[in-house]
């Protein structure tokens, strides 16, 4: 890292690459879980006989992870460095996938929950770290570009883990229910066991990459990109001063809602995104999963959209176009009925693409620098979203009878993300 010169506010004079491309590869280790659990769904919902709010609970229990670990994390951030968030995140994010082993042979729901959970345990050190590292690890002035960047690699994981599910969870032939609808209950028993074992094979793969992620992080020297107060006199704020600060930081507490929608919105539309194909065809859930692959290389291509378009033109407004045509896009979804849907799901996703990166970035720019690392713990919090907006989709789903009208939920949460660009905008 020669000529790497940090700056009194914990940026650096220039990107040191090697360390900036390493710590970008931990973005597509978190995309790769969360595109998982949108098999998941798909998968226990079949073999345990849930209802929609049910299913959804997988994602209840993996983003409930991230809300209770992130201040903790950024404690540990505070108090050590953010090399070492990750290396923890790491470890604990193996531990996570090898619970799949005892979940497996177990074949109880809440026993896959718990190793969900104990992913998203290590997923909230990585996401604390790695979000914040990646906007300070260079320029200030470059800061929600490099997070923009770092998280166009979301949507490489996130295919990677829809392919990973759709050959090594999902069987061919015809759609699970179909194929116990002619078994014997004991048939049906052996059956759901056989389909639950396959659940274990993804995580096999994770568990080898990142052990080889772990160990390159272990090697390379990262610079601190903390401030100098942190650095040179160890002069902490204390926790309680920074919350009662960020309380009264009205436009932070507006990113925060905005980051909680946003979140739950995405997360709502892919938790049932292979669902919705499902109802509206008579496809099996692997074909049905190749929706999921579209949504993500769109999702991968409105991020490369809108870096480009923010060069041009303030992120603010390139968002607020973002917003509208999003939510144009889930009215379609919900209120059209019938294939074309789908495909109004997955622009949808184009969408989602640059949201997450700009709305962290801007939202850190309203707090002041010592109380950076609770701040970005806060907004990956957020991320508790996730947990509640697919939960109400499926109890919507399950109340009216019908999953595609209930696509009316993430709808009204674009609805506010859009008000909150505008807001954005109209004040600067």
């Amino acid at each position: 890292m020669k000529n790497i010169i940090q700056m009194p506010d914990g940026y650096l004079n220039r990107t040191p690459l090697f360390q900036f491309i390493l710590l970008s590869c931990l973005f597509p280790l978190w995309g790769a879980a969360a595109s998982l659990n949108d098999i998941l769904i798909t998968q226990f919902k079949s073999v345990f006989t849930l209802s929609d709010f049910a299913s959804a609970l997988v994602q209840s229990a993996f983003y409930g992870g991230y809300f209770l670990i992130a201040i903790p994390a950024s404690l540990v951030i505070k108090k050590t460095s953010y090399k070492i968030a990750i290396l923890i995140g790491l470890t604990l994010y193996i531990v996570g996938c090898s619970m799949f082993y005892p979940a497996s042979h177990m074949a109880t729901y809440t026993m896959f929950l718990a190793a969900i959970f104990s992913i998203a345990i290590g997923l909230s050190f990585l996401e604390t770290a790695a979000n914040t590292y990646s906007s300070m690890i260079g320029h200030k002035d470059y800061a929600t570009l490099r997070l923009n960047i770092s998280q166009t690699f979301y949507p490489v994981g996130a295919i990677a883990g829809i392919l990973l599910g759709k050959y090594l969870i999902f069987q061919e032939g015809a759609s699970l229910h179909e194929q116990m609808a002619g078994m014997t209950p004991e048939q049906i028993h052996d059956f759901k066991l056989a389909m639950l074992e396959h659940t274990l094979q993804p995580y096999k793969y994770l568990i080898f990459v990142l052990i080889g992620v772990t160990l390159l992080f272990l090697i390379t020297q990262f610079p601190k990109c903390k401030t100098a107060q942190d650095t040179l006199n160890k002069k902490d704020i204390h926790f309680i001063d920074t919350l009662k600060y960020l309380a009264k930081n009205t436009p932070f507490k507006k990113g925060i809602i905005a980051q909680f929608l946003y979140v739950g919105m995405q997360v709502a539309v892919w938790s049932f995104t292979i669902r919705l194909a499902l109802t509206l065809s008579d496809m099996n859930e692997r074909e049905a999963s190749n929706f999921m692959v579209y949504s993500f290389i769109g999702f991968f291509v409105g991020k490369f959209v809108a870096n480009f378009l923010m060069t041009k033109f303030k992120s603010e407004l390139v968002l607020l176009g973002y917003s509208i045509l999003g939510v144009i896009a889930l009215a379609y979804t919900a209120f059209i009925h019938d294939f074309s849907a789908v495909y109004a799901a997955i622009f949808a996703s184009v969408l989602f693409g640059p949201c997450w990166a700009t709305i962290y970035a801007s939202v850190l720019e309203t707090v002041e620098q010592e109380h950076r690392e609770v701040a970005g713990a806060v907004v990956v919090m957020s991320i508790i979203g996730a947990a509640v907006v697919p939960a109400i989709h499926g109890y919507v789903s399950d109340v009216l009878g019908s999953l595609q009208l209930a696509f009316i939920v993430p709808l009204f949460c674009f609805v506010y993300v859009g008000y909150y660009f505008f807001d954005k905008y109209r004040t600067q």
